[in-house]
């Protein structure tokens, strides 16, 4: 069997930054041992799988990390978006500059620019004021300020050089059982707000860019600062810059991403 594969940096302008991504087509859509393998195989934090549209030209999505498939994934979105406009024209006319997936979290939709630019359509997650673990302070190697919930645990820091220089104890932190991820945030210096993002549980120690920690990111530096359109940037070692805009239960997150690699993978 074989199967298109590309390598995709998501939220960046140039190749070495940003999150890279798997991407792949021409797979059957029902297998998920296979699925999962391939996952494995590629060990970046997520792979997109991409399947022919329906009638209506929607098209299924799947994500996975390495060990688990996910419910929502931005960057493997994106990055999944810019091969349908980039690379599979065939499927996917150019000129249309809105594509929608059918995903495990309903119909996303995602559009793009004339500057290639491309937003992703997605539900907020706002969070809710949570009682902190007992060792936080241990597990993410410096005392946050506030500590909240939706999916992930998100942990308010009091400045951009706090969540630079944490130190996660990764094996503390996969032992927490009641969250998917966490997030870490700041103000930013030179953006409206920082983060880091870190999911040890799910076979992801940290995430250099992560879309959907955005669905929660966003509301709540929206309420923070007053304002509806942010901008932000994760501040993994390799970095990312999301364009971002709070939409009541909607987030808009936009990003570029730039293509690696494309090859087949054969099996």
């Amino acid at each position: 069997m074989q199967a298109i594969y590309y390598h995709v940096d998501a939220f960046t302008d140039h190749v070495f930054g940003g999150n890279p991504a798997g991407v792949c087509s021409g797979l059957p859509l029902s297998d998920d041992e296979v699925l999962q393998k391939i996952a494995a195989e590629n060990h970046l934090s997520e792979t997109a799988f991409i399947f022919r549209p329906d009638k209506n030209n929607v098209y299924p999505l799947r994500w996975f990390t390495p060990t688990v498939e996910v419910d929502l994934c931005g960057h493997a979105t994106l990055a999944a978006a810019h091969v349908l406009w980039r690379h599979e024209t065939d499927i996917q006319p150019s000129v249309d500059d809105k594509i929608t997936f059918s995903t495990r979290s309903g119909f996303l939709t995602v559009t793009r620019n004339a500057q290639n630019l491309i937003t992703l359509d997605f539900p907020a997650r706002p969070a809710e004021r949570a009682e902190e673990p007992p060792e936080a302070k241990q597990a993410l190697s410096a005392q946050p300020i506030s500590c909240w919930n939706a999916r992930d645990y998100l942990f308010e820091f009091t400045d951009e050089e706090t969540v630079r220089n944490l130190q996660p104890d990764f094996i503390r932190l996969s032992a927490w059982k009641d969250t998917w991820g966490i997030i870490a945030t700041a103000p930013g210096r030179k953006v409206d707000f920082v983060s880091r993002f870190f999911a040890p549980g799910a076979g992801i120690p940290e995430d250099p860019v992560t879309g959907s920690a955005h669905c929660t990111l966003i509301p709540f530096w929206a309420a923070r600062l007053g304002k509806k359109v942010l901008r932000a940037r994760q501040v993994s070692r390799r970095g990312g810059e999301l364009f971002c805009e709070d939409a009541g239960d909607r987030v808009k997150i936009s990003g570029h991403a730039v293509t690696y690699s494309r090859g087949t993978i054969e099996f």
